[in-house]
């Protein structure tokens, strides 16, 4: 079993997503134990925004609960503009393993997200020239990389490229300017050191491991899973051959099933969404703008809201809870929007039946796990990168679909 360790729900669901593409039976934690069947366990610490000695022993108990699994190595998720607590993490969990070197690897080529010379860049513009210098928790008001980055504790951080002789202790954050740096890195003996970054290093790992990807990025649900046939196995990977997912129709009326979208962020991908939804027809729902300003979001409020929104659903199969608000910028009033949004979200799927649910952004993701009360939750399907489809446990037919607010949604998602 492979273990990793991420911040939030939608970096998890990322990870688990590559490991879908490789074979893997991939499984998401938010509470409890690893899963004995799984291959690929993603443990989500939700604690990208806790006080740095938090996040560190989130961390630490994780790696625990890894060694404890006997996981065959654990992979150390952050996110790919370094927002977090990423270097107390880092520290904290090699301090767990007993490591005295890491590899920070958080570019994304594929998505023009590299680094070079010290630098972040996005599509050769500079971090902190981007709408992630907006970021309303972790604005990103520099592009230096060191910067970026809170000092840890014990270790040193320092810059390297694939042919640098790198330092005996400390944390070695990557240069990467494409993709084929990322295999360069793992060419490289590596042995003794905590791997961590994005994505991308993930799968450039797994490649290395001789891990390939499978022709199917889906897995079946757990009714069928008898029918699945072991393919191979080596280096810490699986690979399954499936019929795929079952689609899942309402039984009553015959007709579509039922799509809530739940967007917890205002990025350029959400607006445009937003705009091509509306346009089409799509309900549309809003949080109080007064919300904005610390006003309680009282229970009469939210009661009009979700009964607006349950009734939108008798002449619409798809309807849209969004934030919808100004861009925020206080840090506590953007977790308070978050909770405000999951909660109504939640009545509202206790009021009608859902067949799916997309979540857009981490912290949202993670408030209506918690607000439905899911603790494990298997993959099921990548539908883009980033993007992935997932069982909730329970025994629940209800999928949650899952991404990162800057990511696109898939064309085949997309509305309008």
């Amino acid at each position: 079993m492979i273990g990793v360790i991420a911040d939030d729900l939608t970096g998890a669901a990322e990870i688990a997503g590559v490991g879908l593409r490789h074979g893997m039976r991939a499984e998401i934690l938010i509470s409890g134990r690893p899963g004995a069947e799984a291959d690929l366990v993603c443990i989500n610490t939700e604690s990208r925004s806790c006080s740095p000695r938090e996040a560190g022993r989130r961390a630490a108990a994780a790696a625990k609960l890894f060694q404890q699994s006997k996981a065959a190595w654990i992979f150390k998720k952050v996110d790919s503009v370094l927002r977090g607590q990423i270097a107390p993490e880092i520290e904290a969990v090699m301090n767990q393993l007993h490591l005295k070197r890491a590899l920070l690897a958080p570019a994304n080529p594929s998505r023009g997200r590299v680094i070079k010379n010290g630098r972040y860049f996005i599509h050769d513009k500079p971090l902190n020239k981007t709408e992630f210098a907006r970021d309303p928790e972790y604005p990103r008001q520099s592009s230096v990389v060191v910067k970026l980055l809170t000092q840890p504790k014990l270790f040193s951080i320092s810059m390297a490229d694939w042919r640098s002789h790198l330092p005996d202790t400390g944390i070695v954050v990557a240069e990467v300017a494409d993709a084929s740096d990322l295999d360069r890195w793992t060419a490289r003996d590596l042995t003794g050191m905590l791997l961590a970054g994005g994505a991308e290093f993930f799968t450039a790992l797994l490649r290395a491991k001789g891990c390939e990807e499978s022709a199917s990025r889906r897995v079946e649900t757990a009714s069928a899973r008898q029918s699945e046939r072991a393919v191979g196995r080596s280096n810490g990977c699986s690979a399954r051959v499936a019929n795929g997912e079952r689609v899942i129709r309402d039984a009553r009326s015959g007709r579509a099933p039922r799509e809530l979208f739940v967007c917890g962020t205002l990025s350029k991908a959400a607006r445009a969404f937003l705009s091509s939804a509306r346009a089409s027809g799509t309900p549309v729902f809003s949080l109080p703008r007064e919300l904005v300003w610390g006003a309680e979001f009282t229970a009469a409020a939210s009661e009009i809201i979700g009964r607006k929104i349950v009734g939108a659903f008798e002449n619409h199969s798809r309807v849209i809870l969004t934030v919808g608000l100004r861009t925020v910028r206080e840090r506590a009033v953007s977790m308070r929007l978050a909770s405000h949004l999951a909660q109504l979200a939640g009545a509202v799927l206790r009021r009608v039946e859902v067949s799916r649910i997309y979540a857009e952004g981490g912290t949202t993701a993670a408030e209506l796990a918690q607000e439905m009360g899911w603790g494990r939750l298997q993959v099921l399907e990548e539908l883009a990168p980033g993007v992935a489809t997932l069982a909730v446990d329970g025994g629940s037919p209800m999928r949650l679909t899952i991404k990162p607010g800057s990511y696109l949604w898939p064309d085949r998602v997309r509305i309008g």
